[in-house]
């Protein structure tokens, strides 16, 4: 795609005031940033490491049905930008790398100049839908990178709780969402979160909002035994679901209802993928995700 087509999805989009292409000299939120080098802000080129793990409540389904949890070593990663994934830019990707046997990443020389909504990390192979997992959000300063990404958390997703989620959810209603275009969440796009205390716990009985109250119905809760979901509340493993139209990409911020520790953040939501993310109070995850 060429940029300045970027630039007027931005606009189309409501990202012109938030970090679409801004930059400034706030330093990055997310991480901590006391072990983190600073980058030549000329080059604008930098490392984003940290740990891949299967999604917690995929990973206890596993270990519920007695299989053991998938490895994530060998599996490729790549290093995005959410706002270009959803709207198909050819230059989403701004880096590559391979998950390690115990699903430790680094990859360098990831160049940020271009980043406009965050970065992410992209995971997806055989027995896995693909997803996106925010490490970087701009909305916490309206700026671009400015040091290493470190210590960040990205989530796989196997196809078996992914369907188990579609299960939940029921065919019906995702039908209804996408005007009969869809039938799985993968079809349909959706952005699949968790809502944590300053220790990482998951909250139960929270609710998530949009800034567009019409994307209000598209949320709903799990229970936790995946029997079901509601729109009344999170339940114990504070997991959210946003379910997309299936149709062209969207995006809008999204935070917990009456709680202004948790700051909204980015949400780019498009056909074929899911967006994952962990909403937090403050600035900074907790050290137990």
């Amino acid at each position: 795609m060429k940029r300045p087509f970027l630039l007027a999805s931005c606009v189309l989009l409501g990202l012109a005031s938030s970090g679409c292409g801004s930059g400034g000299p706030a330093p990055d939120p997310g991480f901590q940033t006391e072990d983190a080098e600073s980058v030549d802000l000329d080059n604008l080129r930098i490392r984003v490491s940290g740990q891949a793990q299967v999604l917690p409540e995929a990973a206890r389904l596993f270990t519920a049905l007695g299989q053991p949890v998938p490895s994530l070593g060998g599996m490729p990663i790549l290093v995005e930008e959410p706002l270009r994934v959803a709207v198909n830019d050819v230059n989403a990707t701004f880096g590559t790398g391979v998950l390690q046997e115990d699903g430790a990443f680094a990859v360098t020389e990831v160049p940020v100049r271009e980043v406009h909504q965050g970065l992410a990390v992209g995971l997806g192979g055989p027995g896995f839908v693909r997803t996106v997992t925010v490490v970087y959000d701009s909305v916490f300063t309206g700026a671009r990178p400015r040091t290493d990404v470190i210590e960040s958390s990205a989530w796989a997703l196997p196809e078996s709780f992914h369907d188990a989620l579609g299960t939940a959810m029921g065919e019906p209603l995702l039908r209804g969402h996408t005007e009969d275009r869809a039938h799985t969440l993968r079809d349909a796009g959706f952005a699949l979160g968790r809502v944590v205390d300053e220790n990482g716990q998951p909250r139960a009985g929270v609710r998530v909002v949009p800034d567009r109250s019409e994307l209000t119905e598209r949320i709903y809760y799990p229970t936790a035994d995946l029997n079901g979901v509601n729109q009344v509340g999170t339940s114990a493993d504070g997991l959210f679901l946003y379910v997309h139209t299936a149709g062209d990409a969207e995006t809008f911020r999204l935070g917990v209802e009456g709680e202004e520790a948790y700051v909204a953040r980015n949400v780019a939501v498009a056909p074929g993928w899911g967006l994952v993310l962990t909403l937090y109070p403050g600035l900074h995850p907790p050290a137990s995700r």
